[in-house]
């Protein structure tokens, strides 16, 4: 499989990536029109690595890198070519390439790579926050290596109460098997309750339990046009 390439171009749908609606609905579709898969503000508030996690996040982009789709992620995502494909889950060292433009109000966030596994029942995510891609206004191509050095990442780890799902595995760990899925997000989010909101807020969940100013996170769209993952070989 060395020196094997992915490339999503969108120019028949999807092609298995999606958005996040929420915990409750899960995936959502993606506008995708003209070869471009678009993602648009507002997202919703991932709120299962609050600290003492790494914090919150919104997910623009998800695709599934192995395991079969349920009917609702086909729906909105389509077959998902990256897992029909099996094209390798070893990310060590890989290079990521996208065409992409938009408008973003980030607020302080950018927009990284993330990648998910799963090992003895916990979920280990970790963002390449080192590297983050920069959206402009006008299309630009940017490529970035998947280094395994852990000053480049963070680890996603978890909420107080969702330790049972998510947790940590060693980054050389993760990105040798990415078993589970793998994501364009917006990190770091600044979280303000509205008000007194009588409690801890990341022991709750925001715009779940608490109402939130929205004006204090990103805001616009992202649009990928051409997506490319080439593993050294």
């Amino acid at each position: 499989m060395a020196g094997k390439v992915y490339h999503e171009a969108f120019d028949d749908g999807p092609g298995g990536w999606c958005g996040f609606a929420s915990n409750a609905l899960g995936p959502r579709s993606l506008d995708v029109r003209d070869g471009c898969a678009i993602s648009r503000s507002p997202w919703w508030i991932d709120y299962n690595h609050a600290p003492p996690g790494a914090g919150y996040l919104h997910l623009l982009f998800i695709s599934n890198t192995r395991g079969v789709y349920g009917e609702h992620q086909r729906e909105v995502a389509g077959r998902c070519r990256f897992a029909d494909g099996k094209f390798p889950t070893n990310f060590t060292n890989a290079s990521v390439t996208i065409r992409a433009r938009g408008e973003l109000e980030t607020r302080g966030a950018q927009m990284v790579l993330l990648f998910q596994a799963t090992f003895e029942g916990i979920c280990s995510g970790w963002m390449l926050t080192g590297r983050p891609f920069k959206i402009a206004k006008e299309w630009t191509e940017q490529t970035v290596t998947l280094d395994p050095d852990p000053k480049l990442w963070t680890c996603l780890d978890s909420r107080h109460d969702r330790t049972d799902s998510y947790g940590r595995h060693e980054l050389g760990r993760v990105l040798a098997d990415v078993n589970l899925n793998m994501m364009f997000i917006l990190f770091p989010l600044t979280i303000a309750p509205m008000g007194d909101i009588g409690g801890d807020p990341h022991r709750l969940r925001p715009e779940r339990d608490y109402p939130i100013w929205r004006s204090r996170l990103p805001e616009g769209y992202v649009m990928l046009d051409d997506l490319k993952i080439e593993w050294p070989g």
